[in-house]
């Protein structure tokens, strides 16, 4: 119907109907990205929660002192301390002739101390 043949009520009733699909309009696009960002947040937070739960705990190194008895060589006392942050025995033990200055794996005596890394949960201060 055109405006030129609707009465001053019809017009007022015809720009409110407007109005108020405007507004609808409006607040659909709002709940909608509402809904989408809480979605979002939703997913971030699962996401956070599930990479924390399968990562791995945290492992400190540490050094400890031993003193060598007679019979023991760097083999055995790799096959007491190594943890899986190593890849094998040979890997420990190149660290630790490198912390001690032992230029030979078999150079050291019963009495003596070496200082041995290792690993643990535990955060020690």
């Amino acid at each position: 119907m055109d405006q030129v043949y609707m009465n001053y009520r019809e017009i007022r009733i015809a720009e409110n109907k407007k109005r108020r699909q405007k507004i609808v309009k409006r607040q659909r696009f709002i709940l909608g990205a509402g809904i989408s960002i809480l979605i979002v947040m939703i997913a971030c937070i699962a996401s956070t929660l599930v990479s924390e739960a399968r990562s791995e705990a945290v492992r400190y190194k540490y050094y400890t002192s031993v003193t060598v008895h007679s019979g023991d060589t760097l083999e055995s006392l790799a096959d007491e301390y190594i943890t899986e942050e190593y890849r094998d025995q040979a890997s420990f033990i190149r660290e630790v002739c490198g912390i001690n200055n032992l230029e030979d794996e078999d150079s050291i005596m019963a009495g003596e101390c070496i200082i041995l890394p290792y690993y643990s949960e535990e955060f020690k201060e």
